[in-house]
């Protein structure tokens, strides 16, 4: 990776890109969620826990077992995207890392140690959900990252009886450029960072 990739490829996966809030009446093909993950399975994450499940809810049935659990503010949006993705992470993924991570007994870490389990699985799940939406704005699709729902209830819905627990949502699909918002302001380089 010794050389830059073209400006082209910042502006769709970074400075053109927007949070859609309309879609176009066109279908995801299953085979481009596969891909996404297929992509964002390589995210760096701790002692490779690799934490992230993803449920994605594109049937009709599917959509309206999801739609009691949103805010209102998210409702008509989500039941219009073709896809909505729900970003989870699974408080066991220590039992996989024999497999993950051969090189140590990673798996000792984490048995018994609630708080730090939760925070692994937490902070890495979410870094692999950027990966997701980096992944999905690299396979040509729109995303609509929003965390305006009840977890507890998706968790119920979606993972009941298991370990998984819900961190954000995320709509897919191709976007309407017409309900996409003015940019709002970012921070500048100074104001949120510094070199030392």
């Amino acid at each position: 990776m010794a050389n830059a990739l073209d400006r082209a490829v910042f502006e769709q996966l970074f400075d053109a890109a927007r949070t859609h809030n309309k879609w176009q009446p066109r279908d995801v093909d299953d085979d481009l969620l596969k891909q996404i993950v297929d992509h964002l399975k390589w995210a760096p994450t701790s002692a490779n826990s690799s934490p992230a499940r993803i449920v994605f809810v594109k049937s009709k049935e599917a959509k309206e077992r999801l739609r009691p659990h949103l805010s209102q503010g998210n409702l008509e949006k989500t039941m219009a995207a073709p896809v909505t993705a729900i970003l989870a992470y699974d408080l066991k993924f220590y039992e996989h890392l024999p497999r993950l991570y051969p090189a140590a007994d990673a798996k000792s870490w984490f048995t018994g140690n609630k708080a730090h389990t939760e925070r692994t699985a937490f902070l890495n799940g979410s870094l692999q959900g950027a990966y997701f939406i980096v992944a999905a704005r690299a396979m040509g699709l729109d995303c609509g990252p929003m965390s305006g729902f009840n977890n507890n209830g998706v968790d119920e819905e979606f993972f009941s009886g298991t370990d998984i627990k819900s961190n954000f949502l995320c709509n897919v699909g191709y976007g309407d450029p017409s309900g996409v918002r003015p940019r709002t302001p970012r921070f500048h380089f100074d104001e949120i960072a510094k070199i030392v």
